[in-house]
Order: C-alpha cells, then structure tokens, then sequence
C-alpha cells in the first residue's frame, strides 16, 4: 500500500496506514464483514468500501454525536443478529471519529466481541478516534461515559477522503493534532497553522502520520489509561462539558480548541510556562463558531462528572512547558477565575 505505516504495539499490535487511495485497496481475512457508516458520508466512499469488502450488511447510522446513543446502539446489534453476523465475522467502521467509536463498541459488544477494523474519512478520525481502542456512546449526563477498550485489528486513513471535507470540519481535527504538538512532539505547531495544512496540501501526509505516532505511541504504553494515555485528554475537559452543555452544538473539534486555551490559561495560573499564545494562535486558525452564553455553575457540573473524574475529584491535563504534561487538581477558586479569563478574552478567541 501507498504513504506511511504507524506500528501501534502492546498487548493486541496492529498497523495504521496513511496514504491515498487506501479506500479502494482495504482487505480483510473475515468472510463475513459488517459495514457502519453514517448517513452523510459521501455515497462514493460507501461504494468504494463496499467495492473492496462486499459487506454481508451494511448499515446506516445517524450523522456525528447523534449516533452514539444506547438507542442507536440497540438497533445496530438488533441488524447485526438479523444478518446472522458469526463470531468469526467482523465490523469495519466508516465516517468520522463517532461512527468509528460506535462501530467499535458494537464490535466490542456483539457475541462478546468480534474482529473491528477502522476506515476513519475524516482529520479527527484519523488522528483522534482511530487509534487507542477507545470506543463508546454518549449519555445525556455525559459524553462517552458507556463504552469499551477494543483495539482495531487494523486502520487505514486514506487520505484522498480528506477533500470531501468542508474546510471546517477539517479544521475541527486539526484540534487534535494541534494538541499532540503541545503535549509530545512541538514540531506539530507551526506545520498545522501551516498553510500547507489542508487536503492535498503539501507535506499532510507526513504531518498527519507523525501526530498519529504520537498517539500510537502513548497507547502502546498504557492501553486502558493508567497513566500516561491521561495526557491526551490535554483541553477535554472542560471540551466535553462545552459540547454536553450546549447539547453538541459545539463540536468535538471546536470544543477541544477553546478547551486547550483553558487548559493553557489553568497551567500558567499555576506556574507553568506561558502558552496562551499558541492556544490564541490556533485558534485564529481554527476560527470555531462562537459559544452561546455561559456561566461557571452551568459548565461546572459537567466537568466534574466528565470521565476524567476519579473517587478524589476532577482531574486536569495541564502542562509545565511544550511536551511536559502533567496531572494535577486545580483549586475551584483558579478554575472559576481563569474561566472567567478565558471568556474575558472571547471565550479563547480574543
């Protein structure tokens, strides 16, 4: 296959492969496949993975957050049992990083787990959802507080899939991989905010694939989130409240962007190095749509029940300088001053 190949290891190794036209290319060694793909997905890039796989069914999923429900969930089990999918069958997982985190958790769930591959078409798909083995669906208490470790058996970003994206849904996973640049590897920085950055755009390829390493490093070393793989949560935070609080009118995307610049706000108010520029800088860049109104006590509740709570109480991804992450528990008193900080200066955009 064409591009670059990223070796995610530990307990259950696998590969992912960035390149273009990996759609049309896609093998796998189950007889009987599963198909789950959300209902905007170009029909082009259906046909394709359809081409390549010849699915024993394929099924359709609402677009985004609105397929990570229990309801959805239930349905696509209910077609999985209709098809008669066997336990040596597989599900392979279509669209964007939501239909893939379903699509893991029913392949994690059905007859108690069966082979899951990912054929992530989008930026945050790609960089975020794809790899870690992370999948789930949301509550209305939460997001992806119901869910599942099941690792892939095998990724592939085709990455001609990325000039099907409106350039704001490209810029959303660019949060991600903005994110992986301060938390682990800072030549991520200037090469997203990059001209070059954008579908077909010299040097993506290797950009994406190097903010994929990043990630495919720290699973390898902590699967199920013991330690390490915390830091990627680096701007979740207070992102999963914004997109619970406003009912996901807030992507994911645009919410770890304001989420970052939080983060970075919380980390110099304890000492850390001042990054606030470049969380500004992205999200200039990022120019996600503005938040409608809030307060601390209507965002505060759905931060402390986000997943990165433990029995002692919220914790947050905070950063002592570029590539120097750490854990820690802020007083309430500097959470509610930086967030009135934070919104001061445009809720991050200022």
């Amino acid at each position: 296959m064409n591009g670059r190949r990223i070796e995610v290891g530990g307990p259950q190794p696998y590969a992912v492969e960035v390149g273009p036209g990996l759609l049309s290319q896609v093998r796998v060694p189950e007889r009987q496949v599963a198909l789950i793909h959300p209902v905007d997905l170009p029909p082009a890039l259906v046909r394709a993975a359809q081409a390549a796989l010849s699915p024993a069914v394929t099924v359709e999923v609402p677009a985004r957050d609105d397929c990570k429900t229990l309801e959805v969930f239930s349905g696509v089990l209910s077609r999985l049992a209709q098809a008669n999918l066997p336990r040596d069958g597989a599900v392979v997982g279509l669209g964007g990083g939501a239909a893939t985190d379903l699509a893991g958790f029913v392949a994690a769930s059905y007859l108690r787990g069966v082979a899951f591959y990912t054929l992530p078409t989008t930026l945050l798909g790609m960089v975020d959802a794809a790899v870690g083995g992370k999948t789930g669906v949301n509550l209305p208490e939460g997001k992806n507080l119901v869910g599942a470790f099941w690792p892939p058996k095998a990724v592939w970003c085709d990455t001609d899939t990325l000039t099907t994206l409106r350039p704001a849904v490209f810029a959303e996973g660019a949060a991600e991989a903005f994110k992986h640049g301060l938390i682990a590897d800072p030549s991520l920085l200037p090469r997203v905010l990059s001209p070059e950055f954008r579908p077909g755009g010299l040097g993506l390829e290797d950009t994406l694939a190097d903010a994929i390493a990043v990630k495919a490093g720290v699973v390898a070393r902590d699967l199920t989130e013991q330690g390490e793989r915390a830091y990627l949560n680096f701007g979740h935070t207070l992102a999963h409240a914004l997109e619970a609080v406003t009912d996901h009118a807030v992507t994911h995307g645009e919410a770890v962007g304001y989420g970052m610049h939080y983060a970075a706000l919380l980390s110099r108010a304890l000492g850390g190095a001042d990054l606030t520029g470049q969380t500004l800088a992205f999200l200039r860049w990022q120019r996600p749509r503005p938040l409608p109104p809030l307060t601390f006590e209507g965002v505060w509740p759905y931060m402390a029940r986000d997943k990165k709570a433990d029995s002692d109480g919220v914790r947050f991804v905070l950063l002592h300088d570029l590539a120097q992450p750490y854990l820690a528990r802020v007083p309430s008193a500097v959470l509610r001053r930086e967030f009135d900080r934070w919104q001061a200066t445009g809720s991050g955009q200022g």
